[in-house]
């Protein structure tokens, strides 16, 4: 699949500010500073946006994006539309209340919470409900959105946040943790995907002409002479080696880094400000194995061109 830098902003910017606007619903200790709390709150509704607006520009009218709402009994771009905007509606009215009213907000916080998770979910379940993509149809792609998102989102109000621990456990500790846990289940997802082509879902040129059955189908002439829409958005090429070397880069800067300066706050007890170092190394990383997650999937009407 073409992988545009459009819809890669809006999956890593998007997801890791629903993350942080989570982990803020459900009661992350922030500074009791009004004004930090409605810095570190604006930063996160802010990457939500950046990254639902980025998503706009991938569409052939933009100014139509508003009519996906509509169908939210049966797509998940339109449920993730819904969820969105539920969300950060909610968010909008837990940060002023939490800012100008002494109202309990305790129960409002989890539906924020709720609802933020449940976008990161539905925009998950844009690519892993699609069986013509071996490599995205699986309840894997859901993990790993979510586990991103919370990583992310962590890194961010933590490094805003007001704890050095939350109980008896470091709060950088609990970076790591999460850190590990989110990228060795992307590390699952890419060996499950090394072995989810095509061919082993039975899906081949015999079977997407239906003329299997009479024998062994393969292409003479492709069907266009000059490229197009499919060939542009649903084709696209990357060799191994060229994967391998992307793989490695994101995990030594979506991964290593983040683990090593998580690390270091913990054993020389730096400030919790500078796992925000740690914050931008992971989105890097993030950008890279997002671009690899479009680059390296094969759409079943490659079959047609190949």
């Amino acid at each position: 699949m073409h992988p545009a830098i459009s819809v890669i902003l809006f999956t890593v910017t998007s997801g890791a500010g629903f993350g942080a606007v989570a982990l803020i619903g459900a009661g992350y200790p922030l500074s009791d500073n009004p004004v930090f709390f409605f810095l570190t709150a604006l930063v996160a509704g802010a990457l939500a946006v950046i990254g639902l607006a980025s998503s706009t520009f991938h569409l052939g009218h933009p100014e139509r994006a508003w009519r996906a709402f509509s169908q939210w009994r049966s797509s998940w771009l339109s449920r993730e539309g819904v969820a969105s905007v539920i969300a950060l509606t909610l968010f909008g009215i837990f940060v002023l209340a939490r800012l100008f009213t002494d109202l309990p907000t305790q129960g409002l916080g989890w539906a924020v919470s709720a609802f933020s998770i449940a976008t990161v979910f539905t925009t998950s379940m844009i690519y892993a409900q699609l069986r013509t993509v071996p490599h995205w149809h699986s309840w894997l792609t859901p993990a790993v959105y979510l586990a991103f998102s919370l990583a992310s989102g962590f890194l961010l109000v933590a490094a805003a946040g007001k704890a050095s621990a939350l109980g008896e456990i470091p709060v950088a500790l609990i970076a790591m943790l999460i850190l590990l846990i989110a990228w060795a289940l992307k590390i699952v997802w890419w060996q499950r995907a090394a072995g989810a082509s095509l061919a082993s879902r039975g899906m081949t040129s015999g079977s997407a002409t239906g003329l299997g059955k009479i024998g062994e189908v393969r292409l003479l002439e492709r069907p266009h002479t000059g490229g197009n829409y499919l060939t542009r958005e649903m084709v696209h090429q990357i060799g191994r080696k060229h994967a391998a070397k992307l793989r490695f880069i994101a995990l030594v800067i979506g991964a290593a880094l983040p683990v090593v300066i998580a690390a270091a706050v913990a054993w020389w007890e730096f400030a919790t400000p500078v796992l925000g170092l740690a914050f931008v190394a992971m989105l890097a990383g993030l950008f890279v194995e997002r671009w690899l997650f479009f680059a390296e999937a094969k759409h079943s009407v490659s079959l047609y061109y190949e």
